[in-house]
């Protein structure tokens, strides 16, 4: 009895031993990438298999699978370890992102498992956002291919600087010295302007394990690291508990009076109990009072702990915002040059709305300029409109309400951001901040004496803007115009913005794509903005045929002044009127990007007034919108009363 007890006992003690060493050992992440069928799965199936990761059941599992769906005949293929999905095993091919675990006696690893195929581009970009390492795969028979330099220039805006250049299949050439040195040459000649730290070629075949964890005898001709040597001796970057303290708020704490704390995980350097912070947003001081952790106080912590913060000062700090060392501050500002990866299928537009995220932050963002594109094969910059799925570019963006940041080269945590959809809520792309505009440090909001409220009262009425929406021939114009001309003579302060008459004028450089109706609207809105501040009633008056935009201009007017009104009449009905003939023209090709024929119009989802034309009058119509404001301002009146609604 005394003997079994002591065998568990030592047996714990060399469980707690093992433990303790691997938590001693450092961390490395690193992900592969390449093109399609390069051997990405394969080589860390082998990496797997090697370093004694694989049970006897999973290699019996495999052996089977091989069978079913491998693509190496006999032999066990091992990229069926990583391909999990069965669209995967099916089409030979990774879709998602496979993460996987070993260790050797000398270090730990994380691996990612990344698609080559480019429609899964957004894929490897969420791989290689936290790699130390990326090792870019190139098949020695098909040398440097295009999604090669696409991946490996996303490594690079990714902040990855150390490659491995992991020249694979090359059994199927012989174990040709003379391919290898090709392959190497046309690698570093392209990766010159990239900025990494290392590129280390290795030739191997991954199917086979030649050089992946053991020296190969084919090729006497290499001298260099097997890539688990090379793997197991890198040094990567500085560690995060090196860098400035940046402390994301995620969440604040307040169970009841006495406690009022700041929730969150450190995402670089350190802090300890007495030390001095400072509230990044606000510029507030205050130290540290408190460090709560799951299982009591600690007197200090690093970075990847998650923790609470307690300090001596009631400070405002909300979610979102950061508390960071006094003595290296993070930049604070609403605009901001940017690397962009674009993922979605539409394009991405200036000059369009979209939700930017941070760590823990959100606000509105609109990129104001796509500077250049880059084109993947010799990273030249290329003038550009708007970038298409998996394209990559340098932007400037603005916020609407301030953001704090580090530069992405300085702190991939704070550095990163992503771009979300407004209607879909589809993450669009990914962002690494390179510096703040210095525009956003020399502008500034002029406080006024006269306040947009003491303008509409001198005129007795509420502000409002009534966007009319509606395919061209749709009666906009006629409506809007006719309803201006009774709202006048009923003593109403009015102006309208008609999309002709604008393009003449303020938006004459404008033509009828995409992008140019998005900075049209854009424009108009921020006009209609001024005006409705002036306290008039704004009738706008355009097609405004993309749901984004007509959303962006909402989100710009006060609370309630934004009326959406759809003139909803069917495009055989308005292709009937054409009162300018634009349809007839549009219909024989005369005319590109026209609206509801060659290019899209998103009709309104919930608009506050619906005008279904057909069998009704102008008159009829305007009758409509106005009732609408007379009922809005009464209950607006009863409202200020203290009556209630």
């Amino acid at each position: 009895m005394r003997h079994a007890m002591a065998t568990k006992i030592e047996a714990a003690e060399s469980v707690r031993e093992y433990l303790a060493g691997q938590e001693q050992k450092s961390l490395l992440r690193f992900l592969t990438c390449g093109s399609v069928d390069d051997g990405k799965s394969t080589l860390i199936g082998r990496l797997l298999s090697d370093t004694k990761q694989i049970f006897e059941d999973q290699l019996a599992a495999l052996e089977r699978d091989s069978r079913k769906h491998g693509t190496t005949g006999e032999d066990v293929d091992f990229a069926l370890l990583v391909d999990g999905l069965e669209a995967e095993r099916e089409q030979g091919i990774t879709i998602d992102v496979a993460y996987r675990f070993f260790a050797t006696p000398k270090r730990k690893f994380i691996v990612a498992d990344t698609p080559g195929h480019e429609q899964y581009t957004r894929n490897m970009a969420t791989g290689a956002s936290t790699a130390d390492l990326a090792i870019v795969l190139v098949d020695a028979r098909q040398g440097v291919l295009r999604q090669t330099r696409r991946h490996s220039i996303i490594a690079s805006l990714l902040g990855i600087r150390n490659i491995v250049v992991a020249i694979n299949k090359i059994d199927l050439v012989g174990f040709d010295q003379g391919v290898f040195d090709r392959v190497t040459a046309e690698y570093a000649s392209f990766a010159e302007s990239l900025g990494f730290k290392s590129i280390v070629p290795i030739p191997m075949s991954a199917r086979f394990g030649d050089n992946v964890t053991r020296r190969s005898d084919k090729m006497g001709w290499y001298s260099g690291p097997t890539l688990i040597e090379h793997l197991e001796t890198v040094v990567v970057e500085e560690e995060a508990t090196d860098r400035p303290f940046r402390f994301p708020v995620q969440y604040v704490n307040r169970p009841n009076l006495d406690f009022r704390g700041f929730a969150g995980t450190i995402a670089s350097g350190s802090i300890s109990q007495g030390d001095e912070i400072v509230v990044a947003k606000s510029g507030k001081p205050s130290t540290v009072k408190r460090i709560v952790a799951h299982g009591g106080d600690l007197r200090s912590a690093v970075a990847g702990q998650a923790i609470t913060i307690v300090l001596e000062d009631e400070v405002e700090v909300s979610r979102g915002n950061l508390l960071v060392s006094p003595d290296a501050r993070p930049d604070v500002a609403d605009q901001f040059a940017a690397n962009v990866v674009w993922f979605d299928e539409q394009a991405l537009l200036p000059g369009r709305s979209y939700i930017l995220r941070t760590e823990t932050d959100q606000a509105s963002a609109t990129v104001t300029e796509l500077k250049y594109r880059i084109n993947v094969n010799d990273f030249a910059h290329e003038a550009a409109k708007s970038l298409e799925m998996n394209e990559v570019g340098v932007c400037n963006i603005s916020t609407q309400s301030t953001v704090a940041f580090d530069s992405f080269a300085e702190n991939r945590t704070t550095g990163a951001f992503i771009l979300i959809d407004r209607i879909s809520n589809a993450t669009v792309g990914a962002g690494m901040i390179l510096h703040p505009l210095r525009r956003s440090e020399n502008i500034h909001w002029q406080s006024l004496d006269v306040t947009r409220h003491a303008r509409a009262d001198l005129k007795n009425q509420r502000p409002a803007v009534l966007w009319f929406t509606g395919l061209s021939g749709s009666g906009k114009s006629t409506v809007a115009n006719m309803l201006e001309k009774k709202l006048h003579a009923a003593g109403r302060h009015t102006y309208i913005l008609d999309g002709d008459n604008v393009r003449h004028g303020l938006n004459r450089d404008l033509g009828f794509t995409d992008e140019d109706r998005v900075e049209n609207i854009r424009r108009v809105a921020e006009v209609a903005k001024l005006m409705a501040d002036a306290g008039l009633i704004v009738i706008v008056s355009f097609i405004s045929p993309f749901r984004a935009e007509r959303r962006m201009a909402r989100e710009l007017m006060g609370q309630g002044e934004f009326v959406e009104v759809f003139v909803d009449t069917p495009f055989e009905e308005c292709a009937k009127r054409d009162p300018k003939g634009l349809y007839a023209r549009a219909l024989a090709g005369a005319i590109k990007n026209f609206t509801g024929v060659d290019s899209p119009y998103e009709t309104p989802e919930n608009p506050e007034i619906h005008l279904q034309t057909l069998g009704k009058t102008p008159e009829e119509m305007v009758e409509t919108v106005e009732t609408w404001l007379n009922e809005r301002d009464i209950a607006e009146h009863q409202y200020d009363d203290g009556g209630g609604i």
